[in-house]
């Protein structure tokens, strides 16, 4: 724990924002010695690009504060629940940089203390047990303008439902046959207190207790509870759990507890895809996409692969802030933010995605010399690579054109373009199938314009990428775009809205014979192509498959 009202630099430096404020204030008034923040996934899915707010303001507002972040799976619901989702969650708060130490919590911990305190509750004749069906139950429940019904077994005795109770935890009723309910009041104005379920009988095994339990406590009775008992201070949440607020601080109050104060905050809404977890897992489960971490999905396990860093992802978290007015964050701010950091850590490289030969007519078959070309422009730490050359290569299919267009400023009969890092060619003629289509492009070249040599000034309206045919490598490609066609995608036919290029695959790239070196999650600018990064799932050593990152300019832009 830090010392009594201990503010950091760094936290007095930080983006202002309501949170940090109350925090400040709490400290300097002495209201806590320390902060005590959560950050609480239900490990039914893979955490996405908004639980990243979360992380980032949790772990960032205790770091900053010299308090502490727990990391609680809220684990109430083994028949959603999976390891795999367990560590994936574990992995993503790891990869984003934050570290919950000693504090990894399960709800799974508090259900000996969850089940004594719902007997409390019972005893206290402030709970029940309800035999209604979960249709009747809604039924019974009414609408925001009509009062519910209470259900005709509310008054049972404190006997008969600790009696039920007991039976329930020992496994003699069927899955959906009763719930405990809290008895507050049916007539409420806001639904939460309508006599909210606080335990249903679920047999199945759990990824944490195993067999231990066959009831398990619902989200809302065990949420605030479990924040009490690891003397949370601050437990932030998003704006949705606004009015389930009364409803934790009713069972707080009710067993006199510690009562932590929550605090809400806009969510994260994000341009052109979807952050409902419900939605994420019917895309995978639908095929609609490869998995939890295919490249399109706003998962971080599906940032990371696509080749986001977590800087990239921190910084935007930073940047869009936090406050309670929700709107929604266009795509292009993490685009961009993601480019402004691989524009500074990204080496260069030269791939050719769609390869059309290029001969240089003039240049000796036997012959093949190498270019040096730094690794990175502006950090000269970076070192510089060797790229050979031959008179055989590949240039870009789209950096040739039979009959230019106005403004085509690249390869065309007649023209000339420089070879990037090597000569200027001049287009002295083309090979065509039978089809008619350009199968080589044939050129010249001028010695006298090698980069660095005595004509290297010698002006031309466009640079042109290349490899060499005889020591280029092949690589798969993957080109990924935007996952929805919609910047707000809404509504029962959300997947109607699913883009049909959202991928594209490209198995004849060629490139600099460096890339074969290159490691799973390396990330490089591929020049005037876009940011890729290699696949940390599906490459082989020596036989890497890139993941487009982000074009190198908005390409939706308007």
């Amino acid at each position: 724990m830090a010392p009594e009202n201990h503010i950091t630099e760094t936290a007095a430096a930080g983006s202002a924002n309501f949170l940090r404020n109350i925090i400040q204030d709490d400290l300097a008034s002495g209201k806590h010695a320390s902060i005590v923040t959560r950050f609480p996934p239900e490990p039914n899915g893979y955490l996405h690009i908004g639980h990243a707010k979360s992380i980032c303001l949790n772990f960032g507002l205790a770091r900053d504060f010299g308090g502490e972040c727990h990391l609680r799976l809220d684990d109430t619901n083994p028949a959603r629940e999976d390891q795999e989702y367990i560590d994936s969650i574990k992995g993503s708060v790891r990869w984003l940089g934050f570290d919950w130490g000693e504090h990894l919590h399960h709800a799974s911990d508090y259900f000996p203390q969850l089940y004594q305190w719902a007997e409390e509750l019972v005893g206290k004749g402030v709970a029940y047990v309800d035999d209604l069906t979960a249709e009747e139950m809604r039924a019974y429940r009414g609408t925001l303008t009509e009062a519910g019904k209470e259900s005709p077994y509310r008054n049972r005795s404190v006997e008969e439902n600790l009696e039920l109770f007991r039976r329930m935890r020992a496994g003699d009723f069927p899955d959906g046959s009763r719930v405990l309910r809290a008895k507050i009041d049916m007539a409420s104005p806001n639904m939460n207190l309508r006599d909210p379920v606080m335990y249903r009988i679920v047999h199945e095994p759990h990824p944490h207790t195993g067999d231990a339990w066959c009831i398990y406590p619902m989200y809302d009775y065990a949420h605030g509870q479990s924040d009490s008992i690891e003397g949370i201070t601050h437990s932030i949440c998003t704006l949705e759990f606004e009015d389930h607020r009364p409803l934790y601080d009713w069972f707080l109050d009710q067993l006199c507890v510690y009562h932590p104060r929550q605090y809400e905050f806009a969510r994260l809404n994000l341009t052109y895809t979807v952050m409902s977890k419900r939605k994420l897992l019917q895309l995978v489960r639908d095929g609609d996409v490869t998995g939890w971490d295919d490249p399109r999905m706003p998962t971080l396990d599906g940032l990371r692969r696509r080749g986001y860093t977590p800087d990239s992802i921190r910084a935007f978290c930073e940047q869009i802030g936090v406050g309670r007015n929700g709107s929604w964050i266009e795509m292009s701010v993490l685009e961009e933010c993601v480019r402004s950091d691989l524009n500074v850590a990204a080496p260069r490289a030269m791939a050719v995605l769609r390869p059309l030969r290029l001969i240089v007519e003039n240049y000796p078959e036997e012959l093949a010399e190498e270019f040096s070309a730094a690794n990175h422009p502006q950090r000269p730490e970076l070192g510089v690579r060797s790229i050979p050359f031959c008179r055989e290569l590949y240039m870009e299919r789209d950096d040739f054109m039979e009959v230019p267009v106005k403004g085509f400023k690249r390869l065309a009969p007649g023209s000339e373009v420089r070879l990037r890092y090597a000569f200027i060619i001049r287009c002295t003629g083309v090979e065509k199938d039978e089809s008619g289509v350009v199968t080589a492009v044939r050129c010249s070249y001028d010695r006298e314009t090698l980069t660095g040599g005595p004509a290297a000034d010698r002006k031309v309206k466009g640079v042109i990428h290349w490899v060499s045919a005889r020591h280029g490598i092949q690589a798969d490609v993957r080109l990924y775009d935007r996952l929805i066609t919609v910047s707000n995608p809404s509504g029962d036919d959300w997947k109607s809205l699913l883009n049909p290029d959202s991928t594209e695959f490209l198995t004849g790239a060629v490139m600099e014979p460096s890339l074969a070196a290159a490691r799973p999650e390396e990330r490089f600018q591929f020049e005037r192509q876009g940011y890729f990064c290699v696949d940390g799932k599906d490459s082989l050593p020596g036989k890497p498959v890139f993941n487009r990152t982000v074009t190198l300019r908005d390409s939706w832009a308007k």
